[in-house]
């Protein structure tokens, strides 16, 4: 008989992932640097001061205690504006605009403005803007204007990856990765600011990658050239890289079914024969990344990445790739009320339980090797807490809304 905790939408399921969910926000509230960069967060939660202060997890630190001002977690506002003084501050360059990508642990900027940091700037202060805190609104504005300029193609429908620091120089590599947190920062700040050219927009690069990913059996290509041309043997000498791993990578493909399901439902809620086409891409993505990569070599989990064909590539664990497998399961099964993703919600919270959680020094194990041994190749330590904190929150919201407005919502603040 299936555990209550695990079975979408019981009381039970709901006192699970809330204690999970509270556990997460008391772990991480050590990130705050001098600055406000977000330092690098140990297997304890005691920052890494040694590693770099980067403007991803800084922003994602912002945006997840913005959301723990929703859920009345004491302390979230002076969080969330000790991360805002970094990303209006220390992080930010304001010489040549834009935000680095990190610092080094003496204060020395790293190279490159990166899409993906750009993206998660975006996403921190539209939650931080929505949570009322001072300097949000500037920051989005900022924000929004930078990425305009430097990282939106609005003739392609498609965002760039990485510039010089200058933004003289840009980067012939183009990615999905980038253009994936870009669809959930657009979908966030339409929801907050009620300004759709943002959902419009998410709705472009997703019909993009529902093509590719059609053309290639639904498994998304990652990599491309300048040209947005596929290339499918990128980093095939480096099959673990941290941000470009080679082959497909079934975690994504999880992340991408849920984002388009949430386009889908926001942009024609009142119409489901136009979301059908969505909602049956979205389904067929999940379904092929959890038929390659989920128990595909003899061991509980979700393997990192696999070939063209499916075939598992690196077998490791990531923490994420199940946040977000919790996430889509749950929504999918929400959407479509079929059984079969009601059943993989709770296998991955089963595993989850099992495996993944840090019943000792808190938080989730961030990387496992294929025998569901702690691995710290890729990722050592527990850099931040955004895919957990929002797994433990999206199977319980608006399936249609970004969850920083949802969890607002719902707690009536």
């Amino acid at each position: 008989m299936m555990d209550k905790k695990y079975q979408f939408g019981t009381d039970e399921n709901k006192a699970f992932l809330n204690g999970i969910c509270m556990d997460l926000l008391r772990f991480g509230q050590a990130f705050p640097s001098p600055g406000g960069g977000s330092w690098w967060l140990g297997d304890d939660g005691t920052p890494w001061k040694d590693r770099d202060r980067a403007t991803w997890i800084t922003s994602r630190m912002c945006h997840v205690y913005s959301i723990g001002t929703f859920l009345g977690f004491e302390g979230s506002e002076k969080l969330v504006d000790a991360a805002l003084k970094g990303l209006n501050g220390e992080l930010r360059d304001r010489e040549n605009g834009g935000w680095y990508a990190a610092l080094s642990a003496e204060g020395i900027p790293r190279p490159d403005k990166q899409c993906y940091a750009h993206a998660f700037v975006i996403l921190a202060a539209s939650s931080a803007l929505l949570a009322g805190r001072p300097g949000a609104e500037e920051l989005l504005e900022e924000a929004e204007k930078i990425y305009d300029l430097r990282f939106w193609d609005e003739e392609l429908g498609l965002a760039a990856d990485t510039w010089n620091t200058e933004f003289t120089v840009l980067d012939d590599y183009r990615g999905l990765n980038a253009n994936m947190h870009t669809v959930e920062a657009f979908l966030a700040v339409a929801d907050v600011t009620g300004d759709e050219k943002y959902r419009i927009r998410a709705g472009r690069i997703i019909e993009h990658v529902i093509g590719w990913a059609k053309n290639n059996n639904w498994r998304i290509p990652e990599h491309f050239t300048k040209s947005w041309i596929p290339d499918l043997e990128c980093n095939k000498e480096r099959p673990d890289d941290q941000f470009k791993p080679y082959g497909a990578t079934p975690g994504h493909g999880i992340e991408w079914a849920r984002l388009i399901t949430q386009w889908a439902l926001s942009t024609y809620d009142s119409d489901p024969a136009k979301n059908a086409p969505y909602i049956q891409a979205a389904e067929k993505l999940f379904r092929r990344a959890v038929q390659d990569g989920w128990n595909a070599d003899g061991a509980p989990g979700i393997v990192y990445t696999t070939d063209w064909n499916g075939v598992p590539v690196v077998h490791d664990r990531m923490h994420w790739t199940l946040a977000e497998a919790i996430n889509t399961s749950s929504v999918l099964y929400r959407v479509t009320g079929k059984q079969i993703y009601a059943g993989y919600y709770a296998d991955f919270l089963r595993y989850l339980d099992d495996k993944v959680l840090d019943y000792e020094n808190g938080s989730w194990y961030h990387q496992l090797d294929r025998d569901n041994r702690l691995l710290t190749t890729v990722w050592p330590g527990k850099s931040d807490l955004y895919h957990a904190v929002q797994s433990m929150l999206i199977p319980r919201m608006d399936p249609a809304v970004s969850i920083a407005a949802a969890v607002k919502e719902k707690m009536g603040c």
